[in-house]
């Protein structure tokens, strides 16, 4: 073959290839194999990120905004209530509500907290009872000097009543439920604050807006006091066991009521009554009136726990349900000579001050 003969066919090859066009895939080129199957994975990934991703960014960022704005919420309700309790020092019903839930301190004893919200209950119902009995308008100047002198009171009050669970507690004075019962149960037989359930709850409301409940951790602690001021009171409880103990080795009633009782006004007449006791009296404590009905006439009593100190009494004579009577008293001191060495011991640390 000659060299022309040769380029001319090279040149039909070259054309040959250049325009030939690549045979279709066959429908087996699509078939998902072991060999590429991780391909055909990848691929369907990479076709669904395009939908996923564009909703990841915008649901990220709008819980981290809720996020924020909840705790922006939470930091400045904490600090608008601090400074309403604190620095302004308000008693509104709300905020006795908050504290409820929330343990601001008012004081510090040792390392005890007595809580902001003892403190609000004491003035809470205060404001109720002079607002809605006595007619005191708050808002006044008198009024506002009312408020801040009790409120001055209050404080100590909740601090006091601190203390005297530490005590109790040192010395392993409890009450119970039962006796705090008891005890509404026996003031409820003297018609004292309503007779039934009914009246009973409508009092507490109307007078200082308190439930049954509030009214019994009230008592609960005025229960506490008392024993502990007996158990304290060693002279007091002296004095009057040698009285009951005289009484009953036959000596005169009325003669050892003018010689060791402290009540002035009773003492030089032999411990007597000047008006006779009914069921209903409000004039001597129910545990007076209990303990004399269970009395017959020309009986004495044990040693009664009237709060304010111990006593004994005499059923003199009885007609028509009514008790001509004499008693012996024994006034306990204040329970603040006694919180003296504790107070010295364990310092309080208040929040507030008036």
């Amino acid at each position: 073959m000659t060299k022309g003969k040769m380029k001319k066919h090279k040149k039909v090859l070259n054309k040959l290839k250049i325009n030939r066009k690549p045979a279709d895939k066959t429908p087996l080129d699509n078939r998902i194999t072991n060999e590429n199957l991780a391909d055909h994975r990848e691929e369907v990934l990479d076709s669904a990120r395009k939908y996923k991703y564009p909703l990841r960014q915008p649901k990220h960022r709008l819980v981290k905004i809720s996020l924020i704005i909840a705790i922006a919420a939470i930091v400045g309700f904490f600090v608008y209530c601090t400074a309403a309790l604190y620095r302004v020092k308000t008693s509104s019903p709300f905020l006795y509500q908050v504290a409820k839930v929330i343990p601001f301190p008012l004081a510090r004893i040792g390392s005890d907290f007595v809580s902001y919200e003892s403190y609000l209950f004491e003035i809470n119902h205060y404001e109720h009872y002079y607002r809605t009995q006595q007619s005191v308008d708050f808002n006044s100047e008198s009024g506002k000097r009312q408020l801040e002198q009790f409120k001055k009171r209050a404080v100590q009050q909740v601090i006091n009543d601190a203390y005297v669970k530490e005590i109790a507690s040192e010395k392993g004075i409890n009450v119970s439920d039962k006796e705090v019962n008891d005890r509404i149960t026996l003031i409820k037989s003297q018609n004292r604050i309503g007779s039934s359930d009914k009246e009973f709850q409508d009092v507490l409301r109307e007078f200082w807006n308190w439930s049954v409940n509030d009214f019994k951790r009230s008592l609960k602690q005025q229960i506490l006091e008392e024993k502990v001021k007996a158990a304290l009171d060693s002279e007091a409880t002296d004095k009057a066991q040698k009285a009951l103990a005289d009484i009953n080795s036959g000596k005169d009633f009325a003669v050892v009521a003018k010689k060791v009782s402290e009540d002035p006004s009773t003492k030089n007449s032999g411990g007597e009554f000047g008006f006779n006791i009914n069921k209903n009296n409000r004039d001597i404590s129910p545990a007076t009136v209990d303990a004399l009905f269970k009395l017959k006439p020309g009986q004495t009593s044990g040693i009664i726990n009237v709060g304010y100190g111990l006593e004994i009494v005499k059923n003199l004579s009885q007609k028509d349900g009514s008790i001509k009577a004499a008693h012996i008293i024994f006034n306990f001191k204040d329970i603040n000579d006694y919180l003296g060495p504790i107070k010295d011991q364990k310092k309080a640390r208040t929040y507030v001050s008036f």
